[in-house]
């Protein structure tokens, strides 16, 4: 009896047939797209978190957590991007694995029972004949029964089953920032800035001087509460302005003889500067010309010192010179009279000593 290999085949087909690309493929797919969900979802929240959008013309800008603080006796504001001071959510599958086992059962069990009878009666009789090359002759008759009796049972009971279990483990977590997020999030936090909550204007002078005939070039920047460039909103009355980058330029005329004062204002805000233009040409030939007509002044005036001068010391002269004559003449009128008063008493004497006077002689 042949040996029933047909549980075997029946289990080999019955492993054959497991869908081994599904039961591993499955997870592994599985894992891939909760991966790529992970990601649109890291995606998402940036966008929804991260950034503004513009509804009319679709640009993306970064939302911006802004805060004031004294510093330096100064109320000033800071400007934070949201998306550096918050966590990002960036999960990763690390690990998938697969644990896979399969059981199958097959069994077979088979009876034969075979009877078998068979009857036989033959006889041989016959007649003729033929000669054979000349030499003899058969002669020869056929007579022959046959019958034959089979019984068989066959009994065969075959059953089998399969069976698998599959366990899969995922391991995920915080992955690594990718090096594009870590380079936008680096330049983000480079751009912190600490601004003015007003805003800020500035001017690359405050004075222009020079002659008539020149004009000077008014360099002007304005930076709003958000820490972005705004040129175009800088503005002065009566004066036309050109955008250059993050600033606008103006031409400043100077006007002869005088001192004009421009208005640097903003657009929308209260901030604005005061830039003058002064006509130093004029101002020097004016302030020569008085320098001049001081010198002159003081000239004039020492010259007419000089002659008070002189003249007051001629009156002092002559004053001196009618006193000294005066006391002069009064010495001599002294003298005189001295000298009178001797020679009358000298008379007088001779008139009481006649002989003295005569022996004398």
């Amino acid at each position: 009896m042949a040996i029933d290999t047909t549980p075997s085949q029946v289990a080999t087909s019955a492993l054959q047939a497991l869908p081994f690309g599904s039961i591993i493929g499955g997870p592994l797919k599985a894992a891939i797209e909760a991966q790529a969900m992970a990601a649109k979802t890291s995606w998402n929240f940036i966008q929804e978190v991260g950034l503004n959008t513009d509804p009319d013309t679709g640009e993306k800008k970064t939302i911006n957590v802004s805060f004031q603080f004294v510093k330096d006796g100064r109320i000033a504001q800071l400007n934070v991007p949201l998306l550096t001071i918050v966590p990002i959510p960036y999960i990763a599958i690390q690990t998938v694995d697969i644990a896979f086992k399969a059981n199958i059962s097959a069994s077979s069990s088979s009876t034969t029972v075979e009877n078998k009878s068979s009857t036989l009666d033959a006889g041989i009789s016959g007649g003729g004949g033929v000669k054979v090359l000349g030499l003899f002759d058969i002669h020869a008759d056929f007579h022959a029964n046959y019958s034959s009796k089979k019984d068989s049972t066959a009994t065969q009971d075959s059953k089998y089953s399969v069976e698998y279990t599959m366990d899969v483990a995922v391991k995920a977590g915080q992955d690594s920032m990718p090096a594009g997020l870590a380079k936008v999030l680096e330049l983000l936090g480079n751009s912190l800035d600490v601004c003015d909550p007003k805003g800020t204007l500035e001017v690359n002078a405050l004075e222009f001087k020079g002659s008539p005939s020149e004009t000077f070039m008014l360099i002007a920047t304005y930076k709003n509460p958000e820490g972005i460039f705004e040129p175009e909103k800088i503005q002065i009355p009566g004066q036309t302005g050109e955008v250059d980058g993050d600033s606008m330029i103006f031409n400043l005329p100077i006007k002869k003889e005088q001192t004009t004062s421009y208005i640097v204002g903003v657009s929308g805000s209260d901030k604005k500067v005061i830039v003058k233009t002064i006509d130093t040409y004029t101002d020097q030939t004016e302030r020569e010309k008085a320098r001049l007509q001081r010198e002159m002044e003081d000239s004039e005036r020492i010259k007419k010192m000089q002659e008070e001068i002189a003249k007051r010391r001629k009156e002092i002269d002559e004053a001196n010179s009618k006193k000294l004559e005066d006391e002069q003449k009064k010495l001599e009128e002294e003298l005189k009279k001295q000298e009178d008063e001797q020679k009358k008493q000298e008379k007088d004497a001779e008139k009481k000593n006649p002989n003295q006077g005569d022996a004398n002689n």
